[in-house]
């Protein structure tokens, strides 16, 4: 069975910084593409970063800058460094891993709350 479980949410006053950590089992780590999303109350999820097997990234041009996404084959691991942290950057951040081929197949964690206020 694969999960996902995401870490390291909580609650950071603005200009600070949080790293989210995902942790994977129960499939081949390196084989998965894997992202960040976010839901912020009241609107839709939205796509945060990406990084293939082959550590190429993407980012949304909200992320560009402050946030960096990594992995870590050895850890099956995969983490999201956010620095300069805004208040609209307050969602539930999602840590999703797809499985290419004919037939792809993603894989959700079950959130974690990021709060950014003073």
């Amino acid at each position: 069975q694969v999960q996902l479980v995401e870490s390291g949410g909580g609650l950071v006053q603005p200009g600070g910084s949080l790293t989210l950590s995902c942790a994977v089992s129960g499939t081949t780590f390196s084989i998965l593409v894997m992202y960040w999303y976010r839901r912020a109350p009241g609107k839709q999820r939205e796509l945060v970063a990406s990084i293939t097997s082959a550590g190429s990234t993407n980012y949304a041009d909200s992320a560009k800058g402050r946030f960096t996404i990594s992995r870590d084959k050895d850890k099956k691991a995969s983490y999201l460094q956010m620095n300069s942290l805004k208040p609209e950057d307050t969602a539930v951040y999602y840590c999703a891993g797809t499985r290419l081929g004919v037939i792809p197949q993603t894989y959700w964690g079950q959130g974690t709350q990021v709060t950014v206020s003073s």
